[in-house]
């Protein structure tokens, strides 16, 4: 079952780590070897989890890469969705598959 209306993981990221763990996003970055600005283009959703990013996270914070990447593509999905339109998208029919 989809999740509805899921959020980004950078959101996710920051409220369910950063904030209640009072961890700035810059010491986020430095635990993950990558730069400050980085990491905020993922906190801010201007940017998704990529699968070196995804393994970064799960090493720090102690989730499964899969995980992360699941995250990220139930939000991608979701936003495809709310663009996409299907309507005059026809399916073909196959005799081999």
């Amino acid at each position: 079952m989809a999740m509805y209306n899921p959020p980004h993981p950078g959101e996710f990221i920051t409220e369910v780590y950063l904030k209640p763990n009072d961890i700035s996003g810059r010491e986020l970055a430095v635990s993950l070897g990558v730069s400050p600005s980085t990491l905020n283009r993922v906190l801010n959703g201007a940017s998704g989890i990529s699968p070196e990013m995804a393994l970064r996270l799960s090493k720090v914070l102690g989730r499964s890469a899969e995980s992360w990447l699941v995250m990220q593509t139930n939000y991608d999905l979701w936003q495809a969705r709310k663009k996409v339109r299907l309507g005059k998208i026809k399916r073909i029919e196959l005799t081999a598959v």
